[in-house]
This record gives structure tokens, C-alpha cells and sequence, in this order.
């Protein structure tokens, strides 16, 4: 038998397992009794309900990936992705435009899978907990311009590494490189002023009292921002949120208007004087650097199975191309950046802490810090008590009730 299609099979199957074993055990690990900590923000039965929302996403999750695992496995094994490309080969066109309508056929029949499971998720579970605040109309408008954004910037890129793998010899993988990383950094400039509002409206935040203890938290700081901006959240959850977009004096401060509805003012800037750690302690510069140096290791790695025959082989392909390689890497590549996700979740867990610790040290109100914590987990249901290999796989943050204590103790050693 292919080695390459037992190592496939073996990664795909395997991920679906590890994620149930995971899920499973988070399902089992959660609290029933309501953490001390939460008395006062979570009355029984509101946490009760935040128990049954884990429970009913992890079985959905679980579900779905039985649906979709063995698609895929059946899908290689029939030979799929051979049927796709004689389709793409069919229009008899170069081999970059074969290799985008390939790619896009592949795409499109992923997406028809996916649809009808976010449906699921956002009109019948988010609706359940009411969360869910999308219309129909908004739902396939996402899905349209989502579509219209992969096919002009991933095409655009797909297309200038198929370019460079089939031109530049050995060095290609170098150029790819340089070229997505130039590519992030204008889409970076670019997408708060052009993305993001295909999808959400901005409004720069109104006079008043939140908006003069924001910025005058930044100034004393000495972070410059381009403003700060109410985005149209509720038009999709009741979730809520905040966040930073773009670099230098075109930073913006965002925040979801349902979080402007439900937080107090001295929390909503403890939640930004947060995020202005991260840029002061230098976490973004350091996790883009760390970003670039993994997308320079996984093209590195792609030059060496470039039309790799045995793997062909293994997807049952009557003809070799480089855009076909690029997809077939992605199955081998997994468990690589399984391992470099859990590496950059651990320093990422790390620096949370960190962000935690200078908008105490700095704003000076650890006790919003903490409710603001509070109220967006009670906010967004979230889970308090994750089992240990949930955290360790999975979060980008540590658990609430973890950086909570570690404010605490802050203060105690402050006070003490």
C-alpha cells in the first residue's frame, strides 16, 4: 500500500479521534456547581444554561466532523480529486488557470458541505441561547462576499506561487515567501478600510464619558490610534468584544456596540488597556515575526513535494502539477502545525497574563479588569472550568478563572 495514503488517512482519522477524546473529557470536566468567584454575575440557572450550550456545541462539533471525516476519506480514496482536475483540464487552459479552477471547484464543494452545518450553528443553537441575530439575508451575503474575497486574494496568490514554483526552480519556495509575507502586510493596512466594512459598519464612537476615558487612557500612554469606532455587531450576535486593527498611527480601536451596551466604562478601558499591552510589551510585532518564520518553514517543506510522485499516487492522480501538490501538502502538513499551534497557544497564554499585568499596573482598577472578565464570559457563555488538554491543545488565552487569580495575587503582592 502508498505510504503516503496510510500516513493521510492515518492524520485525518486521527485528528477526528484526538478531538473527540478532547472534547469529550472538556464536556466531563465542567463544574457543576457555579465557581465562587461567579456569585453575583451568574445566577444557577443562567449557568446551567452556559452548561448546556457547551454540551450542545461539543455534540454538534462531534457530529459534524462525523459527517465530514469520512466525506473526505471516501473522497481520496475514490479518487476525487482526479475527477476534479480532469474537469479543470477539460477548459484546456494554462496550468495556473487550471490550477485556480481546481482549487476553486475544491473550494466550492467544501463550502456546499460546510453551509448547511454554520446554518445549523448560528439559526437553531446560537437562536437557542440566544445569541443569534443574523437574518437569512445576512447569512448568504457573508457567504458571497466571502467568496468573492477568496477568489480575489487567493486567487491572486495561488496564481503568483503557482507562477514561481513553475518558473523560478529552486529558490521558488523563497520567493513565495517573500511575496504572502508582503501580501499579509498590505492586506493588514487594507482590510480595516476595505474588508472589514463589507461586512460590518463602523461609526466613530460618540462624545461622552467612554470616549474621553478612552482616549485619555491612550494619551497617557502615549499610544497613538487613528480613532476609536462602534462596529454594528448586534446585527449578527449578542456576543460581545473588542479589538484592535491596523499599525502605527492607523491603529483603530473597535468595539462591538454590545459591548458598549453591557460594560461600564472603567471595564471597557481596562479590556483596551489589555490590548495596548500587547502592543507595548511588543506581542504583535513578536507573533507576526514568529508567523512569517513558520510561512517560510512550510514553503520550505513544500519544495521538497512538488509533483512528489508516490504522493499522486496516493490520491489516484493520472497527472502531476504543481497546483495539485500545494493541496495534497496541506493533508502531510497537518500535524506539523498542530505542533506549532500548541507551541504559539503556550507563549500566546503567556502573554495574556502579561497584557493582564500592565492594564492593572497601568489603568490601575484591577477590580474592573476582573468584572470586565466576569461579564464577557457570562456575556458569551463561555466555559469556566476547561479540562487541562482542552486549554493545552486549544487556547490562544488561558481560562478566565486562571486570570482572575493571577490579578488577584497581583494585588496582593502590591498591597502586601
Amino acid at each position: 500500500m502508498n505510504i503516503y495514503l496510510v500516513i493521510i488517512l492515518f492524520i485525518i482519522v486521527g485528528d477526528y479521534f484526538l478531538d473527540i477524546v478532547v472534547e469529550t473529557l472538556n464536556v466531563r470536566h465542567a463544574r457543576v456547581d457555579l465557581p465562587e468567584e461567579y456569585k453575583g454575575y451568574y445566577d444557577a440557572e443562567e449557568y446551567k444554561k452556559a452548561q448546556n450550550y457547551l454540551k450542545e456545541n461539543t455534540r454538534f462539533e462531534i457530529v459534524a466532523g462525523a459527517v465530514t471525516t469520512p466525506i473526505t476519506v471516501a473522497f481520496i480514496l475514490i479518487g476525487g480529486f482526479n475527477l476534479v482536475d480532469r474537469i479543470a483540464r477539460s477548459f484546456q487552459f494554462g496550468p495556473i488557470a487550471t490550477g485556480l479552477i481546481f482549487a476553486a471547484i475544491l473550494l466550492l464543494a467544501s463550502q456546499i458541505i460546510s453551509i448547511p452545518f454554520s446554518a445549523y450553528s448560528t439559526f437553531v443553537i446560537e437562536e437557542k441561547y440566544g445569541f443569534n441575530r443574523t437574518t437569512v439575508r445576512t447569512f448568504v451575503l457573508d457567504i458571497l462576499k466571502t467568496w468573492l474575497l477568496a477568489a480575489m486574494i487567493g486567487g491572486t496568490v495561488l496564481s503568483i506561487v503557482l507562477w514561481f514554483f513553475g518558473k523560478a526552480g529552486n529558490w521558488a519556495w523563497l520567493y513565495c515567501w517573500v511575496v504572502v509575507v508582503l501580501f499579509r502586510i498590505v492586506l493588514t493596512f487594507f482590510a480595516p478600510v476595505v474588508i472589514l466594512p463589507m461586512f460590518n459598519k463602523f461609526y466613530p464612537l460618540g462624545e461622552g464619558n467612554l470616549k474621553t476615558a478612552i482616549e485619555s487612557y491612550a494619551r497617557s500612554r502615549n499610544f497613538k490610534m487613528k480613532g476609536v469606532f462602534r462596529m454594528d455587531a448586534s446585527k449578527r450576535s449578542g456576543k460581545t468584544n473588542a479589538f484592535f486593527t491596523g499599525f502605527g498611527k492607523f491603529r483603530r480601536i473597535v468595539l462591538f456596540d454590545t459591548l458598549i451596551e453591557k460594560h461600564a466604562a472603567d471595564e471597557i478601558v481596562s479590556v483596551l488597556a489589555h490590548e495596548i499591552g500587547h502592543y507595548k510589551k511588543k506581542h504583535i510585532f513578536k507573533s507576526i515575526l514568529v508567523s512569517i518564520m513558520t510561512t517560510g518553514f512550510m514553503f520550505f517543506l513544500i519544495s521538497f513535494f512538488i509533483n512528489n510522485e508516490g504522493l499522486f499516487s496516493a490520491f489516484r492522480m493520472q497527472n502531476i502539477s504543481i497546483y495539485a501538490s500545494l493541496i495534497f501538502f496541506a493533508f502531510l502538513y497537518a500535524p506539523i502545525n498542530l505542533v506549532v499551534s500548541i507551541f504559539s497557544k503556550m507563549i500566546s497564554r503567556k502573554r495574556e497574563y502579561e497584557a493582564d499585568a500592565y492594564a492593572v499596573g497601568t489603568y490601575g482598577k484591577p477590580e474592573s479588569m476582573i468584572s470586565a472578565l466576569k461579564k464577557l464570559t457570562v456575556d458569551n457563555l463561555s466555559d469556566l472550568t476547561p479540562h487541562p488538554l482542552k486549554v493545552f491543545l486549544s487556547y490562544s488565552h488561558p481560562p478566565v478563572l486562571e486570570r482572575i487569580r493571577a490579578i488577584r495575587r497581583m494585588e496582593l503582592r502590591e498591597h502586601g
